[in-house]
């Protein structure tokens, strides 16, 4: 069976040491900002909502943004129908695994609030607009900002650094507040996320549905949240090394769902243990993955990935065949999940990262399909119980709906 790392890819580290940890170079968190907001040619939102920021005044728990801040999140209420409706989305951002890295970053609005924005644009699955929400745009919706470095699941300190690891009390203060404003209420509910939020989704997936009664619709949705233990161009373990030390820097196993801790194989698959119903949003040709985990500068230094890692037009045949392995076993990974009628997929052929919450990719008039059905429509079929979704793209490069992300 194919090693996953879902940062659940934290079960690599279980039984064992990390005998280095990767350095995580800060210029990711540039890139990442690119990946996950950077507007394409595509992007057309010329006046979306913008939703200011909540501060979660329960810093006496000790849930606190890496620097100490207070954290925060979004929230737009909903009405009508969707009154008592909740969409929680977390959002992403990388990580942070060692001193240098977690400095940096909470010098930035991935590790203090004194950085976030005070307003956010809600777009695609945020949207308040059913013409580019059809489903949950009268829900209330949340955006739960990440300031942990740890997809909301560590809990420590460095008190030499000046370091607080708090993404587990993070989580559980934002939970406890937004059920005093409502959500407890909720007749249905869904937690999203990107990236290492859509990753922070699938960690807390099951979590979140025992905080509803059994009456209440509950599911999840993660969106470019499947980390793949895959080797690097160079033969290396890049992702692995990054992740040992994302754990054991801070502090995460006892905060990773039992059924990783009870199972020390790193061959155990979250996904297809899950009780939730999950519906997973990918690009087969994830671009985070291609420039951070498959053909990093680290593991290629004669350059030879360079160009191919900014731009998948300049990529060799013998490059887009070892892509074309990486989608192959992303697909081995989710087969056994995907026999579950109660899960739903979109995997698309797609040089992509993060396509929930992006309106061109979301729902538009040209957005990225699989059989004629757009993400925001694929998603309300699975999440309503409307049909059951299982799209899987053919291999690039027949896609030509694809929003391609290239970089400078």
């Amino acid at each position: 069976m194919e090693r996953l790392l879902l940062l659940v890819g934290f079960i690599v580290v279980l039984g064992t040491q990390a005998n280095e940890y990767l350095d995580f170079n800060v210029t990711e968190i540039d890139r990442i900002e690119e990946l996950e907001f950077g507007f394409s040619k595509y992007s057309s939102n010329l006046n979306p909502l913008l939703v200011g920021l909540t501060l979660i005044r329960g810093a006496d728990s000790g849930a606190v943004c890496l620097d100490g801040t207070l954290p925060g999140y979004h929230l737009h209420r909903g009405h009508g129908s969707g009154a008592n409706s909740w969409l929680i989305q977390l959002e992403g951002g990388g990580w942070c695994n060692n001193v240098r890295t977690c400095v940096y970053r909470k010098k930035t609005r991935r590790g203090s609030s004194n950085y976030m924005e005070k307003q956010l644009q809600f777009t695609g699955i945020l949207s308040d607009k059913a013409q580019e929400n059809p489903d949950f745009f009268n829900w209330n919706r949340v955006k739960l900002r990440y300031c942990d470095g740890a997809s909301f699941s560590g809990d420590g300190q460095n008190q030499a650094a000046q370091l607080q690891f708090r993404g587990e009390r993070i989580w559980r203060a934002a939970i406890a507040d937004l059920k005093a404003k409502g959500m407890r209420y909720a007749n249905q509910a869904l937690l999203s996320g990107c990236s290492a939020g859509g990753l922070a989704a699938i960690l807390r997936c099951d979590e979140f549905r025992n905080l509803f009664p059994g009456s209440t619709k509950v599911k999840c949705l993660s969106d470019a949240g499947l980390f793949l233990d895959t080797a690097d161009v160079s033969g290396g373990r890049t992702i692995r090394n990054l992740y040992n030390g994302v754990v054991n820097f801070q502090s995460v196993k006892n905060n990773l769902p039992r059924m990783c801790t009870n199972h020390l194989d790193p061959t155990s698959n979250l996904i297809s243990q899950m009780k939730t119903p999950l519906f997973i949003v990918n690009a087969a040709y994830d671009t985070w993955q291609i420039q951070s985990s498959i053909a990093p500068t680290s593991a290629d230094p004669s350059g030879f990935w360079h160009d191919c890692r900014l731009n998948h037009a300049k990529c060799t045949p013998s490059q887009i065949r070892f892509l074309q392995g990486f989608r192959d076993q992303m697909l081995r990974v989710v087969k056994g999940f995907s026999m579950s009628r109660h899960n739903g997929l979109f995997i698309n052929s797609c040089f992509a990262h993060c396509q929930t919450e992006r309106q061109d990719t979301w729902f538009a008039d040209d957005s990225p399909v699989i059989r004629k059905k757009a993400v925001a429509i694929a998603v309300g079929d699975w999440y309503f119980d409307r049909a059951e979704v299982k799209l899987v793209d053919c291999p690039y490069p027949c896609d030509k709906s694809c929003h391609n992300l290239v970089f400078r």
